[in-house]
């Protein structure tokens, strides 16, 4: 049997996209804030402390997780291109896939902030085995079934998948990744529940899955609209094969692969949620699923960090360490200000998850979308430092007798997390949508493209009656006030500059909405400007209130953090301020233009020169056909 692609609008889908988003605010955001020109300090400062329980249990845990991951070999896994069996078996007997499962279901229990510590000693082993545990707990079946999953369920899986059964997400499918709208996998309601076809592809687990959590469209039924939905599938169930092992630039050691179901049977107690929920079950395990990336960020800075240090303490050029010539000086002092400010990040955004006072869709998002982008210009960096050596592989630096850094492997491994769960053009017109919601709901009718002059009319009206008493709030602020956030000292400017520059944002936003009104939404390289300076000022904000907060928590440290976010805070406010200037003064329309005349095939002149080896190997996107039963079965590899 096989599944036919969805056909749709740019409206339906974009249609399926909001009614998918959470609408409602009930707790106060301090990154939506941010960009509506309201720089909230109260909501991150005193910082969100971590209880003395969560503490206790979390610092213990972490002492038995590092001495298991000191006895692991990293090249190992890089060399073979998979995580041993021995390895996983050590996660399990530990607890490490039950680390946010509650206690009552067999799980450690850890609150956000420990399990961003435990992710942060785990990718430092290899990158692969923070995907391993990152997809299995934080979008696979364990965070859905907590937040979402009935109490039958909750008994059933969880337990489970504390024990060592390891889950996976699937969603993406061949010609489908973040249009959901196009979702082809369907699961046909039968007298006891239903049957799933399609072909899902990249999922990251399903190669070595006991559990899979499966997106797939219900189609209307018995008057039911039915709609995506989602189902925790048993991986063994007849008429699912693993029909391939995908292999990638860097990971080498993960278990991503190409599942297809052929009349699949799942139980109707397995479904979770209602129908037509799924995209939204999703979207809301990412709001905190998301920060894993940053975690595994952090961790790739902090050895970034390490290395650095020590190569251009041990490297002499010309009569000196290369560390204490400017250009590479400048480079590490790049290397530990970033590193400083992602772990920064991190620490604010799972301490305010935890608390459980905050709405951190917006602050998740940013973290994954800045920790991305900024921990691979760190480890390229590292690279630049390395020189000829932080091109070359560990392997081949071992077989000659020096020490194996992999450096070049860094750089690979962390390209992926600019893709993983929302690229970062997506991320951007993610956070995008939310942080001009606030001018969408004014605007009305305003900023639809379909409606009448008439309702356009009147939306003028109706936001006219909002600009006049947000705008003139956005005229002046503390930020003004030579005096405000005094308890920062030194830092104390910094905080007056993201002040000032949250209301700059804000008016910015406005000039925008007030130019394009119904066509902002495709000002994509505006909007994605937009959303860059929010993400550096948040970053700027949670570095100082960090540095703050260390004076209590870590005192020892706290002089060195002051250094390290005011270098940090100085190198981001010279990245926004460009990125301000670029806001109208920039190269986008001639790039729409250039990009249609090559989209029409005007510049093929240009391609000629060169051989594409990959011509006549197949099409861009296959067609995809029922295969055979996967011979070796390799989703059974780690019982």
């Amino acid at each position: 049997m096989t599944t036919q692609q969805a056909q749709v609008s740019p409206e339906q889908a974009r249609e399926v996209a909001e009614q998918a988003r959470e609408t409602e605010w009930t707790r106060p955001s301090f990154a939506k804030e941010l960009y509506l020109g309201r720089f909230d300090a109260s909501l991150i400062h005193p910082y969100p402390e971590v209880p003395a329980d969560d503490a206790e249990r979390g610092e213990a845990f972490l002492v038995e997780l590092e001495d298991v991951c000191r006895s692991m070999d990293g090249l190992r896994i890089e060399r073979d291109s998979v995580v041993p069996d021995e390895y996983v078996k050590q996660f399990a007997a530990i607890g490490v896939f039950g680390m946010k499962i509650p206690t009552a279901y067999g799980g450690l229990g850890l609150s956000m902030y420990y399990y961003g510590r435990a992710l942060m000693l785990l990718g430092s082993v290899h990158p692969s085995i923070g995907a391993l545990v990152s997809a299995h707990q934080s979008i696979g079946v364990p965070e859905p079934v907590k937040m979402f999953g009935t109490d039958e369920q909750k008994r059933e899986f969880l337990p489970r998948c504390a024990a060592g059964a390891i889950s996976a997400f699937l969603l993406t499918e061949p010609d489908v990744g973040s249009d959901p709208a196009r979702l082809a996998a369907t699961a046909t309601p039968t007298d006891d529940g239903y049957v799933l076809d399609g072909v899902k592809l990249w999922t990251t687990n399903g190669v070595v899955a006991d559990l899979l959590v499966v997106m797939a469209r219900v189609p209307e039924h018995d008057g039911e609209r039915g709609g995506i939905s989602a189902f925790v599938v048993e991986a063994d169930s007849p008429g699912i094969t693993v029909e391939n092992r995908n292999v990638f630039m860097g990971l080498k050691g993960i278990e991503n692969g190409v599942t297809r179901f052929h009349d699949v049977r799942v139980p109707a107690e397995n479904r979770l949620g209602r129908e037509g929920q799924g995209l939204k079950i999703a979207l809301t395990t990412l709001n905190a699923g998301r920060l894993s990336i940053p975690a595994l960020c952090a961790a790739a800075g902090k050895w970034s960090l390490k290395i650095g240090r020590e190569w251009s303490n041990a490297r002499v050029q010309w009569g000196r360490p290369v560390g204490e010539h400017g250009a590479v000086s400048q480079k590490l002092s790049f290397i530990a200000a970033t590193t400083y400010a992602m772990e920064s990040v991190l620490d604010l955004s799972t301490r305010l998850a935890d608390a459980g006072t905050k709405d951190i869709r917006i602050e998740a998002a940013l973290a994954k979308l800045w920790s991305s982008e900024m921990a691979w210009q760190v480890a390229d960096e590292l690279v630049q430092v390395r020189g000829g050596r932080g091109y070359e592989t560990a392997d081949s630096m071992a077989a000659r007798g020096e020490r194996a850094v992999p450096a070049e492997q860094i750089l690979r491994d962390l390209r992926i997390n600019r893709i993983f769960e929302g690229s970062s053009e997506i991320m951007r017109l993610l956070i995008a949508r939310e942080a001009v919601d606030a001018h969408l709901a004014a605007a009305g009718d305003l900023a639809s493209a379909d409606a009448d002059l008439q309702a356009k009319a009147k939306a003028a009206a109706k936001a006219s009656g909002f600009y006049a008493k947000w705008l003139p709030q956005l005229v002046a602020g503390k930020g003004a006030v030579p005096t405000s956030y005094g308890e920062f000292g030194r830092l104390a400017k910094h905080l007056r500059y993201v002040e000032r520059s949250s209301r700059k944002l804000a008016r910015n936003t406005f000039y925008g909405m007030s130019r394009w009104q119904a066509k902002l939404e495709y000002k994509q390289a505006f909007l994605g400007r937009i959303v860059d300076i929010g993400a550096e000022l948040f970053a700027m904000a949670a570095s100082c209130a960090r540095a703050e907060n260390l004076r209590t928590e870590q005192p020892a440290h706290a002089d060195m953090a002051y250094q390290l976010a005011e270098v940090f805070c100085q190198q981001a406010r010279v990245r926004v301020d460009a990125l301000f200037d670029q806001l109208w003064d920039n190269a986008d329309e001639l790039d729409v233009k250039l990009a249609k005349s090559v989209l029409s095939g005007e510049v093929t002149w240009l391609e000629d020169g060169v051989i594409d080896g990959s011509e006549g190997t197949g099409p861009w996107i296959s067609e995809w056909s029922p295969g055979p039963s996967a011979a070796e079965n390799l989703a059974r590899r780690y019982r």
